[in-house]
Formats: C-alpha cells, sequence, structure tokens
C-alpha cells in the first residue's frame, strides 16, 4: 500500500450504504418535513381563523424546527456516510443563519398582514390586505419616502465635499498630520451624541451658543426647526458632518495608494492640474469612490437617530425618514402590524435600488477603466 493511499486525512472510501439505511435515513428526514410544516400550517389556519383548534403561540413550530434540523443532520450521515459527516461541518452554521434570519423575516411577513396593535385588548388579528391599503393611502410615509430620496441624492455633495477635502490632506500642507485627525473626530461621535451636542445644545434656541450668536446678527427668533426646508437642511448637515470624514478617509488611503509615476508623466507631458485630476486622478479613483458612496448610501438609508433625537419627524413630518416614521409607529402608536409591513415594502425598496445602483456603477467603473 502506498503512502497517499494509507493517508486516511486526505483519502475517504466510498462507505457501503445499505438500501435499509437509505430508505431509514430518506424516512427521517421527509417525516421531519411534514412535521415541520404540518405544524407551520396548523398555526397559519388557526390564526387567520380558518380553523377552531390551533396553538397558544408559535412555539412548537420552532420545536419543529429543531427536530426538522436535527432529522436533517442525522439523515445526511445516513444516506452519504463519510461524506454526508463532512457535511456536518457546514450544516449547523447554514441551520443557524435560517432560524435566526429567515425564520424572523417569514414571522415579520406573516405579521405585517394583521392588525396587532399593542394597545389593543384584542390582540393580533389577520387583516388580509388592509394594512397594504392603509400604506397606498399613508400620505406621511410616501413624504418619508420623498425625503429619503433627497437624503441620498445629496450624497454627491458629500462626496464632492469628501473627495475636495481628501485632495487637501494628502498634499504637502502644512501640519498635515494635525488636520487628518481634526476632521475624523465627527466620525468618532455617535449620531445619538451628535444629535444632542448641536441640535439639542448650541442650536437650542433660547440658550444655545449658535443661537445666541446668530441673534446677536440680527435674527429675532432663530428658530432652526420651525420651517421644514430649514430643518430638513439642518438635519442633513448634521448627518454629514457625521460621515463626511468616513468618505475622506476611504478616499485618501486610495490617493496615497495611487502609483505617483503617472501623475508624473502626465506633468511631464505638459497636463494642467485640472486635466491631471479629472483625466487621471478621477478615473483612477473611480472604485474606491464607488465603494465610499455605496457604503454612505448604507448608512444614509438607516438614518434615524438624529432625526428621532431633534425633531421627532417634525415639523408635520417634514424632517422624517423611512426609519424614523416606522419607529414612530411602533412607539407612539403601538402599531406592530402595519410598522412591519412598512418595514417589509422598504427592505424590498432597498434591495431593487442598492442592485440598479451597483449595477450603473459596475457599468461607469468598466468605461472608466477600459474593462469590458
Amino acid at each position: 500500500m502506498s503512502a497517499a493511499e494509507g493517508d486516511l486525512l486526505h483519502t475517504v472510501d466510498a462507505d457501503n450504504i445499505s438500501d435499509s439505511r437509505i430508505r431509514l435515513g430518506k424516512l427521517l428526514l421527509w417525516g421531519s418535513v411534514v412535521l415541520m410544516f404540518g405544524l407551520f400550517a396548523i398555526q397559519a389556519l388557526f390564526d387567520a381563523g380558518a380553523i377552531s383548534f390551533g396553538f397558544e403561540n408559535w412555539r412548537p413550530v420552532l420545536f419543529g424546527y429543531f427536530i426538522w434540523a436535527l432529522a436533517l443532520c442525522v439523515s445526511r450521515v445516513l444516506i452519504y456516510g463519510e461524506q454526508g459527516k463532512r457535511s456536518l461541518f457546514v450544516l449547523p452554521a447554514a441551520l443557524f443563519v435560517i432560524s435566526m434570519v429567515v425564520f424572523p423575516l417569514v414571522f415579520a411577513l406573516w405579521i405585517s398582514f394583521s392588525d396587532w396593535n399593542l394597545a389593543s385588548l384584542t390582540g393580533r388579528k389577520f387583516n388580509g390586505l388592509d394594512n397594504v391599503r392603509q400604506m397606498m393611502s399613508d400620505p406621511f410615509y410616501w413624504n418619508a419616502l420623498y425625503n429619503m430620496l433627497i437624503y441620498t441624492v445629496v450624497i454627491l455633495i458629500e462626496y464632492a465635499i469628501a473627495f475636495g477635502l481628501a485632495l487637501v490632506l494628502n498634499a504637502n500642507i502644512v501640519g498635515r498630520k494635525f488636520w487628518r485627525v481634526t476632521f475624523l473626530l465627527p466620525l468618532m461621535l455617535s449620531p445619538v451624541a451628535v444629535s444632542w451636542m448641536i441640535g439639542k445644545s448650541m442650536l437650542e434656541i433660547r440658550f444655545g451658543p449658535i443661537s445666541r450668536f446668530v441673534r446677536w446678527l440680527g435674527w429675532e427668533n432663530p428658530s432652526f426647526f420651525s420651517s421644514p426646508e430649514l430643518a430638513k437642511f439642518m438635519i442633513m448637515a448634521m448627518d454629514a458632518w457625521t460621515f463626511i470624514p468616513f468618505m475622506m478617509i476611504m478616499i485618501l488611503a486610495g490617493l496615497q495608494a495611487m502609483p505617483k509615476e503617472v501623475l508624473e508623466a502626465a506633468e511631464v507631458d505638459g497636463a494642467t492640474p485640472w486635466q491631471r485630476f479629472w483625466e487621471v486622478t478621477f478615473p483612477l479613483m473611480l472604485p474606491v469612490s464607488i465603494t465610499a458612496v455605496m457604503i454612505r448610501i448604507i448608512f444614509k438609508l438607516k438614518l434615524a437617530d438624529i432625526i428621532i433625537n431633534v425633531t421627532s419627524g417634525g415639523p408635520g413630518g417634514a424632517t422624517d425618514s423611512v426609519t424614523s416614521f416606522i419607529f414612530r409607529e411602533y412607539r407612539d402608536r403601538s402599531n406592530v402590524g402595519y410598522g412591519t409591513l412598512l418595514a417589509i415594502v422598504y427592505l424590498v425598496i432597498i434591495v431593487i435600488f442598492m442592485t440598479v445602483v451597483l449595477k450603473i456603477s459596475d457599468r461607469i467603473v468598466r468605461r472608466a477603466t477600459g474593462a469590458g
């Protein structure tokens, strides 16, 4: 016997699996599947009022899932032998993801079609498409979506500012290290701290230092959050002040990694500073720029904490984001069913939007770099 044939760590012989063992494994697997989906069907029909018997909660369905997960692992070993044992290194992680992500998502989808107000004594009731009809006629939700569109478009301005700051900090200026640390300070603060430090303290209408200063300049009633347009601008300014350093540091890292020979060659060829930036620096920085903008969009789509702490969506919902509006549906109105539907619809919109943006950005990068 050769050394390779005798190495059991790398050479695994096929098991001699009997037909009865395979039948047992399949019976165990399909039996657990029938049990789990049977429990789910009974509970779903009971909650919908189609049948009169069922369970008090969804806990039996969870137990059915645990039984199915255990049966799946055992059946893999019974049916596939040694190869099934290898899959046990992956299956627990996959089943954990299903239990912590997929199952709550399915449950959220189920309760989104129900009337579940925590302030009501009747509990949760299935109401079909009533929540969908309410959403379609809800002006505050569509206003929040419109606000999110504005907040997202403003990222282009934030990107331009971040790129300019990165160019300045990449140049040979006096105190460059000091300014790099200074511009990164807002990123070290949480949005909640920023909202209280600036929105609730410095911009406070009576005693805030900024309000006192503009009152000294002649503005008699310096209320930064009474006008819808001004309040929305202040929310965008505070959020931008917090996250522009994030894009700046990513772009700065890309600028420092960019080969200097390319810029030197362009300078030798007589290119002006603007031509070197537009024809050389900007195209080479596109992959880093798009990555920074994509991550910034993800953070922007979750914008809620500054709005909740400073304006609570006011005045009249003018500053509401979708996330802050859904939060108030849960907290103020205790409307779990309707709020969950709004969250799922927003999730679908985000997935579609990010997919389209990624495809467009990939085409831009390919066209700029000449790859494909």
